[in-house]
């Protein structure tokens, strides 16, 4: 892929352009045809963007990372960087292309998440709500989506549309998670406040927890690297639910610029059958916590959350508190997680919080086998 500058249909936008550096990771069995920076005893810098990213996702034996539509100069949504002197488009460039004539439901539009399954797919989350000098221009009409990669041969498995019926005008899907066991994925709508149930099997979707206390901004004011958050217009962005992470039995979700975290069974979730008073009312706050972008259970069935005020990773074990799992100056507003087969658990830093980023973006990955 041609760098600074790439032509596609015609179209000309500015390439993204990843760095990488590598040193040797000793006493550690770990199998990526990579080789890690070694910052201290168990965190590594695994690559670096000078394109801001949001989502990871690691696979079997492949690395994904996705960067959302923020700017005129967008030129890639999803990126394999799992051969690192051959960082490439994902599925093809043709996805990756979008202009005003495209079909919207074949290619990204605003990619805010990717998620790889155990069973060795890929799930891209596309919201199709580009934004422009902060602002956002709207659902793009049939381009809201989720779609299913197959790793063997990168080729689409399933693809859910979502129409008016279960997103608005202003919706942004920000966090995907997927429940291979029950064939169910769960989205949060971080611009408008509730959450998707997707039934994969039947590709039919509900909106749900729409408006509730739960999913709702806490009007809280994020103060990251000692400065109040701000977009670019000098607003406190509020930010309804953002995070979501399932263990065995539950959904555990909250919004970004709020303290609270909150869980709901998957069986209220998961039935068609239950109203929305009903269901509001299995709706569990487990307290409150410094604010998160990014969650995912990992081991020890322990829930790990990017602390975004902290440039920090905190973990969360069944009680009223959190431990800190790895603080760093250089982990700016730590986004998204993934865990690997290798057993650690990766992440990005967007630097959101930045107008003019602080050096490049990073993605970074700890070890959390026997951190606890």
């Amino acid at each position: 892929m041609k760098t600074p500058v790439q032509k596609w249909k015609g179209k000309t936008t500015y390439g993204f352009f990843l760095f990488f550096t590598f040193g040797l990771l000793a006493g550690c069995d770990y199998n990526d045809n990579a080789l890690e920076v070694n910052l201290d005893r168990d965190i590594l810098l695994v690559a670096t963007s000078k394109i801001r990213w949001t989502g990871v996702a690691v696979s079997q034996t492949r690395t994904f990372a996705c960067y959302p539509n923020a700017s005129p100069d967008h030129a890639v949504s999803v990126v394999d960087l799992t051969d690192t002197a051959h960082v490439v488009p994902f599925p093809n460039a043709a996805w990756n292309t979008w202009v005003d004539d495209s079909n919207p439901a074949d290619h990204f539009i605003c990619v805010q998440s990717v998620v790889a399954d155990k069973n060795n797919f890929l799930w891209v989350l596309d919201a199709a709500n580009p934004q422009r000098d902060g602002n956002y221009l709207g659902v793009m009409n049939g381009g809201a989506k989720l779609v299913k990669f197959d790793l063997q041969t990168n080729s689409v498995a399933q693809k859910i549309i979502f129409h008016d019926s279960v997103i608005k005008k202003n919706s942004y899907l920000n966090d995907v998670r997927i429940d291979e066991d029950r064939h169910m994925a769960y989205i949060t709508d971080s611009n408008e406040g509730a959450l998707l149930v997707v039934d994969l099997l039947q590709e039919h979707t509900r909106r749900v927890l729409d408006g509730d206390p739960s999913t709702q901004s806490g009007n809280k004011i994020l103060y990251v690297e000692g400065k109040p958050f701000k977009n670019a217009q000098g607003e406190y962005p509020q930010v309804h639910v953002d995070g979501i992470a399932l263990n065995a039995t539950h959904v555990y979700y909250r919004p970004l610029t709020g303290e609270g975290l909150y869980r709901i069974p998957k069986y209220a979730l998961n039935s068609d059958l239950m109203k929305e008073g009903e269901l509001r009312s299995h709706v569990e706050k487990l307290g409150d916590f410094p604010p998160s972008d990014g969650m995912l259970f990992g081991f020890y069935d322990e829930l790990y959350l990017t602390s975004v005020e902290e440039n920090a990773i905190r973990a969360y074990g069944n009680g009223n508190y959190t431990r800190l799992v790895k603080q760093r100056d250089d982990l700016k507003w730590p986004d998204s997680f993934s865990l690997g087969s290798d057993g650690y658990l990766y992440f990005t830093t967007s630097q959101l919080h930045r107008q003019q980023p602080a050096g490049p973006f990073k993605l970074f990955k700890v070890d959390v086998r026997h951190a606890r």
